[in-house]
């Protein structure tokens, strides 16, 4: 039951922040915007490195592989999203997100032997890119270049994430999760802050109001620390192929909330590519929870064997 309620605390957090970053790019610019916002919760994360006195990583090789994994995880993919979603709505943001299972079975196949791409992940993966097409499509027609641009940006920035999934479980599942987090984010935030001073100026100069500085907040404490908390332990006490349906449940409540909180329109067209972003999405995570209940209920009989 606790778990259940975990999970469901999760959709509503991961949910929300959508929203949160649409109503903070009001005010401000989106490069420091991000980086500040993972100032924020790498310090919170590093305070709980060091009061758990959990180890850290001592070869050249991890350190390397969480800072290339910052920037494409934080850098690329955050500074992109942050960017892009200045131009398109927080619950289309939302939908264009969820590609990264769908880019991860794709460089999963590649560097992952393990993880073979089968018909029906294809299929999967072949109505998500078709739907994200037929998104950016809509948008180049209705709202303008710049929407088209955005959107385009989001589904980059989601490859870059895919990758450092990948990257990560090839190369640091032994890093502690806590410390893998914080690395990334400290890695991740450099260039996010160097881009944002080089073409946004200082953070002294923006407009800081009572509502911006309330979605920083949210963004770092609730939805990068404690998000990341929550997750961590629901993934010790829940079925990891269970997990993944939270990649289903957040863009329904990000949508939601942009419409009744900002009012936003979604066209037949954007919910007809949303659907079939979506659906490959749900092809592919069915498939694995098949897959991994099958592997369990062979599991008794192996051992019996």
């Amino acid at each position: 039951m606790k778990a259940k309620l975990v999970f469901l605390v999760l959709c509503a957090i991961w949910g929300s922040t959508w929203i949160f970053i649409k109503v903070g790019l009001e005010d401000l610019p989106p490069f420091t915007f991000a980086g500040i916002r993972f100032v924020i919760a790498a310090s919170i994360l590093i305070g709980y490195v060091v009061a758990t006195r959990t180890p850290l990583p001592r070869s050249r090789r991890d350190w390397a592989c969480i800072a290339l994994v910052g920037v494409l995880a934080f850098s690329i993919n955050y500074g992109l999203l942050f960017w892009g979603e200045q131009h398109v709505s927080s619950g289309l943001a939302s939908v264009l997100q969820t590609t990264i299972p769908a880019f991860g079975l794709l460089i999963a196949h590649l560097h992952l032997p393990g993880e073979r791409i089968t018909p029906m992940k294809l299929l999967g993966v072949a109505l998500g890119i078709f739907g994200v097409g037929v998104v950016v499509s809509d948008q180049f027609a209705v709202e303008g270049v710049m929407a088209a641009w955005g959107g385009l940006a989001i589904v980059v920035g989601a490859f870059a994430a895919a990758y450092a999934n990948v990257l990560v479980k090839a190369h640091a599942r032994h890093v502690a999760p806590a410390v893998l987090a914080a690395g990334q984010m400290v890695f991740g935030l450099v260039p996010l802050l160097v881009v944002g001073a080089t073409l946004e100026g200082s953070p002294l100069a923006f407009h800081w109001t009572r509502l911006a500085v309330i979605c920083l907040l949210y963004l770092a404490v609730v939805g990068s620390a404690v998000a990341f908390v929550l997750y961590y332990w629901l993934v010790r006490h829940m079925d990891v192929t269970n997990t993944m349906l939270i990649a289903l449940v957040t863009p329904l409540v990000a949508v939601v909330l942009g419409m009744l909180v900002r009012h936003e329109a979604f066209s037949w067209h954007a919910l007809a590519g949303g659907a079939c972003i979506l659906g490959g999405i749900a092809l592919i995570t069915v498939r694995r929870f098949g897959e991994g209940r099958a592997a369990r209920s062979l599991a008794p009989r192996e051992e019996a064997a």
